[in-house]
């Protein structure tokens, strides 16, 4: 992930090398000051070493301040471009994916495992790397100076050792806690926020609130079991510390008055001893930020090692198409085993409107997102002006599709924003032409700022009606080939139908158009219609050949409109 920023990855182990060996070489330069300036009344020598070690003092605050920077960097470089790819691969992955897992678990994955990885280059590898040199060159001047006194600070380091070890293992555990409890947290809000309205529909707020408080419960005591090991760990290390000063001062001040230890080695060792503890101190929080940064770039790679992503091999780009569709044998199944669709056949051709009832769950919606390759075929082939749909370009292929669903998704943005969803190559002349094709335009300009009215999250601030006018802009605009129209008209008014209705058929007269619905006052005009029943294809025909056939289902359908409108 960092090899295109090798040079500032470079850069900050170069600053680690030379930041250690120069602020363990201040306290020496103490040591030297008492030693042979202070005790020898030698002041003019004094001023030159107080010159040399205000020098490394800003030198150390320099290559320190590049050093943050430049992890910093390091780190929010890397996790910009894995954001980026991270979106990019679950954007090519087939619905599938998104169909087993929550939307809050994929914006976990996609912004706080991400920035966990930011922690690895800022707070854990690098910094490691550099508070491990800063001990090496800290142990080196001490036995330089006394490896007496250095073996007296050293004889506590193994219960520091051991004490770091059993709260990292601790904190591991309870960050692991924290990770999965966020996740259930995210996943949770994302989807009682975007269902707010059926739970105060059906009054089930304060069952709702129970399960949070639940969730919530779990994740504050993942967080407080950690904070309770940071509470017990830094006082033990206090202590150790002072342990380890106690028996400094005790055995030192013995040895200098034997005189086998000079008076500065004696003012230097505390100083020596706090930088020897500190790294090793915070040398625990930080292998724990290391590990945590692993569990979460294991997580990431899992969604980036997803193998359900749409294949896109296909390289023929075929312009124009006409937008004859085939069917040939198709059979289908979304978990692999039970089969949605069962060996359809069926053909449209060019310019043709083909119309799909039939009851729920008989398959319908599925064609039209095998068609525009939602999912990958398990069985059969799908053509489109005779060509295989594998061989087509992906993009190209969908450029050549337009939808209109039932449940109609708009961004937040202007009514514009969302008609061309930010494609700036259609100019609005086009947009209001197709909107007052649709019947659209009037509504529109009665809105505040007409085309800029910027719509709020899922376009909660429309009617149905207007989102789904909106959305029958949006599929004009883009001109396709072929139009799919699934259940577009069911949450429309009978007036609002009627408005669009013409249009409707103005816009299929030109193009390959597949529509579904249950209304079937709004397909008896197609020219052919297919019934559906348990994933099999039970009558084909036109409106006037399916009422002809006895006990058929179509006919069924039709009287039971019939009467339900007549009464």
């Amino acid at each position: 992930m960092a090899k295109p920023y090798s040079g500032v990855f470079t850069a900050c182990i170069a600053l680690a090398v030379i930041s250690a060996p120069l602020n363990a070489f201040r306290p020496y330069l103490i040591q030297r000051m008492v030693d042979d300036h202070i005790f020898q009344l030698d002041i003019s020598g004094l001023k030159n070493v107080a010159i040399i070690y205000m020098l490394v003092v800003l030198a150390v605050v320099i290559t320190r301040y590049f050093f943050i920077y430049y992890t910093a960097l390091l780190g929010q470089s890397v996790i910009k471009d894995l954001r980026v790819r991270v979106f990019d691969h679950i954007s090519n992955l087939n619905l599938s994916y998104f169909d087993r897992t929550p939307i809050g678990r994929a914006t976990t994955r996609t912004i706080n495992d991400v920035e966990r990885i930011n922690d690895v280059f800022a707070q854990g590898v690098i910094t490691i790397v550099a508070d491990l040199l800063a001990v090496f060159a800290v142990l080196g001047i001490m036995f330089y100076t006394s490896w007496r006194l250095t073996l007296i600070c050293l004889i506590t380091m193994p219960f520091l050792i051991l004490a770091t070890y059993i709260f990292k293992e601790k904190v591991k555990s309870a960050f692991e806690r924290v990770r999965t409890q966020i996740s259930e947290m995210n996943s949770f809000l994302q989807e009682r926020i975007s269902g707010m309205r059926v739970i105060q529909i059906f009054n089930a707020e304060d069952q709702e609130k129970e399960k949070f408080r639940s969730i919530n419960r779990e994740y504050t005591q993942a967080n407080l079991d950690s904070i309770l090991y940071y509470a017990i760990f830094f006082p033990v290390v206090e202590l150790i510390s002072a342990v380890a000063l106690a028996l400094l001062v005790w055995w030192g001040a013995g040895a200098y008055l034997q005189g086998t230890v000079s008076f500065g080695a004696l003012v230097a060792f505390p100083i020596y001893l706090n930088m020897l503890f500190r790294p090793v101190r915070l040398l625990a929080d930080k292998l724990n930020t290391l590990q945590m940064g692993l569990v979460a770039s294991d997580r990431i790679f899992q969604v980036l090692d997803d193998t359900s992503i749409i294949d896109n091999a296909g390289k023929k780009v075929k312009a124009p198409i006409s937008g004859a569709v085939d069917f040939e044998n198709v059979t289908f199944a979304y978990d692999g085993i039970n089969d949605v669709l069962k060996n359809v056949s069926f053909s449209i051709a060019a310019g043709e409107t083909l119309a799909i009832v039939g009851n729920t769950g008989s398959g319908k919606t599925t064609i039209i997102n095998i068609l525009n390759r939602f999912y990958q075929l398990r069985k059969g082939t799908v053509k489109i002006d005779g060509l295989d749909l594998m061989s087509y370009d992906l993009p190209y292929l969908r450029s050549k599709l337009s939808m209109v669903l039932q449940d109609v998704f708009l961004f937040s943005g202007t009514i514009m924003d969302n008609i061309r969803l930010r494609d700036d190559t259609i100019d609005e002349a086009k947009i209001i032409e197709s909107a007052e094709m649709i019947g659209a335009h009037e509504f529109i300009e009665k809105m505040p700022n007409a085309y800029n009215f910027v719509v709020s999250e899922r376009g909660s601030n429309l009617s149905m009606g207007q989102r789904q006018l909106i959305s029958f802009v949006r599929a004009l605009v883009f001109d396709p080939e072929i139009l799919i129209l699934d259940e577009a008209t069911s949450s429309i008014d009978t007036e609002t139908e009627t408005i669009i209705q013409y249009a409707i058929e103005k816009l299929i007269e030109k193009r390959t158009s597949i529509i579904i619905a249950h209304r079937l006052s709004t397909i008896r005009h197609a020219d052919k219609i297919m019934v559906l029943r348990d994933g099999e294809i039970k009558e084909f025909g036109n409106h006037e050949e399916l009422l002809q056939i006895e006990d058929g289902i179509y006919r069924q359908m039709y009287e039971i409109q019939f009467e339900e409108t007549a009464a």
